[in-house]
């Protein structure tokens, strides 16, 4: 259960285009600003004014894959023979096995999908020009929707390139040039790693913008979480994802919280990776590897002061993240605000800055550090 599980939002509320096709630009969304109890509006080319010079902004890198391609279920499953029907496979992540981790999904119809049960160990699907799919294991123990994948007969990253595009899904109007889902802090990885749905709450940023934030002091430091099908059920946690925390994103946070500076994740990815990498002294060391780190109100989070990042489903357990940072009546406060203010949710949506109580920040902050 979270905060948020008897609100409800309007299907109109879901932004179906991105901002650019409805505005001027990616940063023509809204900003919703929580500081403590206290909620106001403004326009996210105003977030400059929200923050002060000696603030570390930290972001995501990964870049977002072309994640979804069609194929067809030709294996066994759950006592069943599939004979050539049509799927849309989503690649979520790559494992150290080199296996990857897929959910199968069916054409509805409208260019868009849903799940596809029914099936398990030893179902197989054709995939491009002759790469083959085998499940072989669910991802988590009695979960039928994530599954490890042996790959055969081609390279993942070629295939993508040649044959994927951006995972879509139903409160979208149509589908879009992967370039709508990447953000300006985007990178390539050597590997051909990436994300398979975009980190979001990056898209309202522009060049133009991180560099008038860095001409008034705001510092950015980079992190990597390859982030997977983020598509979850009702209360669903986060699958482990692979982070890396570099060792001068490290320094550079560290630095920063000595000095006063607050520390603001751009995306609950963000938060996962660099509290991942901090200890219980609230010190941040340079780490890399798997997380499965769930960060709720009990656990708390020892680095992170603030947090922008876009609305999320009343059943998310993402909300657990946002309680942590904010506080559950301050959640409440700004999401009762946002429906009020008929504010747009999901990829393309508007976004939602949280910044904590000065009165309490102090002693919070000195508290994680004992």
């Amino acid at each position: 259960m979270t905060v948020l599980d008897t609100l409800r939002v309007p299907e109109e509320l879901s932004a179906r285009v991105p901002a650019e096709a409805r505005g001027s630009g990616r940063d023509d969304v809204r900003l919703l600003v929580s500081h403590g109890t206290e909620v106001a509006h403004h326009a996210f080319r105003e977030l400059a004014g929200r923050l002060r010079a000696g603030d570390v902004l930290v972001v995501n890198t990964s870049r977002t894959l072309p994640a979804a391609v069609d194929g067809w279920l030709v294996g066994p499953g759950s006592g069943a023979v599939f004979v050539g029907e049509a799927v849309v496979v989503h690649f979520s992540t790559r494992g150290d096995d080199l296996r990857w981790s897929v959910e199968l999904r069916s054409p509805v119809g409208d260019g868009t999908t849903r799940p596809r049960a029914g099936v398990g160990p030893g179902s197989v699907v054709l995939v491009g020009e002759g790469v083959r799919l085998v499940l072989e294991e669910a991802v988590s123990a009695g979960g039928e929707r994530l599954w490890w994948a042996r790959v055969s007969g081609g390279d993942v990253p070629g295939l993508l390139r040649g044959h994927g595009r951006a995972i879509r899904y139903g409160y979208t109007e149509r589908d879009q040039p992967l370039s709508a889902y990447q953000t300006v802090f985007a990178l390539d990885s050597p590997d051909g790693s990436g994300s398979a749905e975009m980190p979001s709450a990056g898209r309202p940023f522009t060049a133009a913008m991180v560099a008038g934030l860095v001409s008034r002091g705001v510092q950015f430091a980079p992190l990597t979480l390859h982030t997977g099908v983020s598509s979850a059920e009702a209360h669903e946690p986060p699958y482990p994802e692979r982070f890396e925390v570099p060792e001068a994103t490290a320094r550079l946070v560290n630095a920063a919280r000595a000095g006063g500076g607050r520390i603001v994740a751009v995306g609950t990815t963000a938060v996962r990776a660099l509290e991942s990498a901090a200890g219980p002294d609230g010190v941040v060391r340079a780490a890399a590897g798997w997380t499965d780190l769930v960060v709720t109100p009990e656990r708390g989070v020892r680095v992170v002061d603030g947090l922008l990042t876009g609305l999320h489903e009343p059943e998310a357990s993402h909300l657990l993240m946002l309680e942590a940072i904010a506080g559950r009546t301050a959640l409440r406060r700004s999401y009762a605000e946002a429906l009020t203010h008929l504010y747009r949710w999901h990829e393309f949506g508007d976004v939602h800055l949280i910044l904590p109580d000065e009165a309490t920040h102090s002693e919070h902050r000195s508290c994680n550090e004992r």
